[in-house]
């Protein structure tokens, strides 16, 4: 599939103002679903300022400045256990009839944390001894990785062993991580219509912001300067902002947030702007035309044409993963993490895409188009991530009767990227982004996008 520079007129397809909300029944909805396939007494989901998606997914809630757990108990209990800062903020939740417990050991240090205790909150709350508990933390561990005699967690120790204390066994406490986050039967692995409407407000405000870094960059901007035109209005990040640029004499760092360097000609730039339920990211070279930039950005664009020519509902992830990888392969190149990923409120969920993976693309999962390319040589950076949803019949038809404007935007990126960038997508892909599969890789020129002859 050769391609090729072409000049593109991005259209406005439009930008949503408010944030949708997410009903609470859906919440609610959430909560019974995880409690049941945890199968224990007690199901206990932890929760911190990095690690808050899980918790986020469930109640609407994320905890600021300190550690949360929710607790999902017998008789539908619903607990939020919050510190001193958060036991306010808590019942901003979007779960109906939750109770808010102070734990002040969640506090920070120098605040009160003399009382109550967790132990004791949990106790009061009716854990008791004999009882099962099922505790998610943020990732979890494959069999390959762990041989111990009891399940280990990404959750604080200190929260392990009180459970562990109060359950009398440390058997009793089990893992319940992948009942969240499981890449293909995971509940944050599919979501429904109201939080795919969610992650379009994300994709298309995080996209337009990038886009106005990389259309209104200038030679002898600082980094500060350049990402200052995103035009911040308050959206909730789920990455930091990042921006960074560099020479031949060093390779650029695509994590780094802005600096103080000046941009010059020749230089490699990447930007990635992430909020909750969508990122976009943008790399190219801050230049007018380099020949031997533009045949790598050609054989990067290849590998992203074929992520969209073999995923599917119903495709195997590792089979989109070999597609992929043999694309970027005829130049040279490689995806240097997973060529795409599940994501939501956190930018990484899991990824069904691995090698030899037999899990399935399904209807509702979320998707980064994800694909870093290297090897690069020192100065270059490339990049191009878009956000995704995969939607059957019955959901496609679902949004457009419940959110007719969203379908509608969906409808109009679709048409873009088959009339101009010549990709004729699968019905099933529902693309988030304002500027979907749009790569330009001379900065300069914002105009000239790679396009499928």
């Amino acid at each position: 599939m050769p391609g090729r520079l072409k000049e593109i007129a991005i259209p406005e397809i439009g930008v949503p103002a408010e944030p949708p909300q997410i009903p609470p029944s859906t919440y609610e909805r959430r909560c019974r679903s995880a409690y049941k396939a945890a199968g224990a007494d007690w199901l206990i989901v932890y929760g911190d300022r990095e690690h808050f998606a899980n918790i986020m997914f469930l109640t609407g809630f994320d905890p600021r400045f300190e550690e949360a757990l929710l607790v999902l108990g017998p008789g539908d209990r619903r607990i939020i256990v919050a510190g001193n800062e958060c036991v306010d903020y808590a019942p901003l939740a979007g779960l109906p009839s939750v109770e808010i417990i102070l734990a002040q050991s969640f506090g920070l240090m120098g605040q009160d944390r003399s009382a109550p205790s967790l132990d004791h909150v949990l106790r009061q709350a009716g854990m008791k001894t004999g009882d099962s508990m099922a505790l998610a933390g943020w990732k979890y561990l494959e069999a390959m990785e762990w041989a111990g005699a009891l399940p280990t967690f990404f959750v604080p120790s200190f929260i392990v062993d009180v459970l562990r204390a109060i359950a009398g066994d440390a058997g009793a406490v089990s893992d319940a991580t992948p009942v969240l986050m499981h890449p293909t039967k995971g509940l944050r692995a599919l979501i429904d219509a109201d939080q795919i409407v969610f992650h379009e407000w994300a994709g298309s405000r995080a996209s337009a912001s990038l886009w106005r870094i990389l259309s209104g960059v200038k030679l002898g901007d600082s980094e500060y300067k350049a990402m200052s035109r995103m035009t911040y209005e308050g959206e909730p990040f789920n990455v930091h902002p990042m921006l960074a640029s560099g020479d031949a004499s060093s390779p650029v760092v695509g994590l780094r947030s802005p600096s103080s360097r000046k941009l010059k000609r020749g230089d490699g730039i990447v930007g990635a702007i992430g909020l909750w339920g969508g990122l976009s990211a943008r790399g190219g070279l801050l230049a007018d035309h380099d020949d031997e930039f533009l045949k790598i950005a050609l054989s990067y664009f290849e590998g992203l044409v074929a992520w969209y020519e073999s995923a599917d509902i119903g495709a195997r992830g590792g089979d989109i993963f070999t597609a992929v990888t043999a694309a970027l392969a005829r130049g040279g190149l490689r995806s240097s993490l997973n060529p795409g990923h599940l994501t939501g409120h956190d930018e990484w969920l899991h990824s069904p895409i691995q090698p030899g993976f037999d899990g399935r693309i399904s209807s509702g999962m979320p998707f980064q188009v994800d694909i870093i390319p290297v090897p690069l040589r020192p100065g270059f950076a490339l990049n191009c991530e878009d956000p995704v949803v995969f939607a059957d019949s019955a959901l496609r038809a679902e949004i457009a009767a419940r959110h007719p404007a969203v379908a509608e935007r969906i409808a109009a990126r679709r048409a873009f990227m088959r009339e101009e960038i010549g990709i004729d997508l699968k019905e099933t892909i529902l693309p988030l982004s304002s500027t979907p599969l749009c790569l330009a890789p001379f900065w300069l020129k914002p105009k000239m996008l790679l396009a499928c002859s």
